[in-house]
């Protein structure tokens, strides 16, 4: 029987909440930079709230955010700090705290065009040699398509703990409405959970996308880990954007957040989630600390 384990929520939104600076196209990582015990205190409060899983503060860390230059002479730095400063929240916890490497799309945010499969190694095994010291677990997320899952898999094969994995789903009017569930590459999400069956990962999740798409994604995953016969858990934390958010690219400002996903709107969400097979529930950008706090409350009531 698997055991329901809470993330963590956005950590962008709740850095600007607690004062942090934010300004692309540095974005999370000018918090590393400037501010960094407000990036602890933000692993603190979703501790606080409930989250058994914090994610390092590593999504920026890579050239399309900081540059090439930068990545180059500071980025092990900032890699280790993201390390260091959500290892510091979760040995502090009193209780059980797993901290998870994050991994990001090294190309840049909802672009798969960009992949490049030649370099990819390049960056990743920078992440996975500065983050290795501090994280329990490996989460490659917000992937746009499965060669990118693989890519992950590869960088953190030598070190001997487990990974999971998180695709981004499309989200337009058609998805909302019911269509195949499909990464933003437009490859199925049966095909994504037929890679994870037989990839060795732990977990298979779908991340920042809209609520609404998650729960389809989540029963044809359930339905293809029950066919192989593999048991991988699943995951779900979704964001809170406009509807318009995928027309600009991840690096061109704030998007605007729903008013409409109120904490207890959320946790309706998660709810379906964990009926539909999820065992790892967060959010991702927008949801903060007062969001993880309801769901968790809920989703362990229940």
């Amino acid at each position: 029987m698997t055991t329901l384990k809470i993330l963590d929520g956005g950590m962008s939104r709740e850095l600007l909440r607690l004062g942090a600076e934010l300004k692309q196209p540095e974005w999370s990582a000018l918090a590393l930079i400037n501010s960094p015990d407000i990036v602890r205190q933000v692993h603190e409060e979703f501790i606080a709230a409930g989250a058994d899983v914090i994610t390092t503060n590593s999504y920026a860390l890579v050239p399309f955010h900081i540059g090439e230059e930068r990545f180059a002479s500071e980025g092990p730095q900032l890699i280790r700090l993201s390390g260091e400063l959500a290892r510091q929240a979760a040995d502090k916890a009193g209780r059980p705290v797993t901290v998870a490497g994050g991994l990001p799309p090294i190309f840049g945010s909802y672009e798969p065009e960009n992949f490049d499969p030649s370099r990819v190694q390049d960056y990743l095994s920078v992440l996975v040699e500065n983050l290795d010291a501090y994280a329990d677990v490996w989460l490659g997320e917000t992937l746009s398509l499965i060669a990118e899952g693989e890519a992950v898999r590869v960088a953190v094969k030598g070190t001997g703990k487990p990974f999971w994995i998180s695709f981004t789903l499309a989200d337009d009017e058609a998805q909302v409405k019911g269509g195949e569930p499909k990464l933003r590459s437009g490859e199925t999400v049966v095909d994504a959970a037929l890679w994870a069956a037989g990839s060795g990962a732990q977990a298979l999740m779908f991340n920042c996308a809209k609520p609404e798409v998650m729960e389809a994604a989540v029963r044809t995953a359930s339905a293809i880990f029950k066919e192989k016969g593999v048991s991988i858990e699943i995951g779900v934390y979704a964001n809170a954007f406009e509807a318009d958010a995928d027309e600009s690219a991840a690096n061109e400002g704030l998007h605007e957040t729903r008013k409409d996903l109120t904490d207890d709107a959320y946790s309706r969400f998660a709810c379906n989630w964990a009926d539909a097979g999820a065992s790892f529930i967060g959010g991702c950008c927008g949801i903060g600390a007062a969001h993880i706090h309801t769901l968790a409350g809920v989703l362990r009531g229940r």
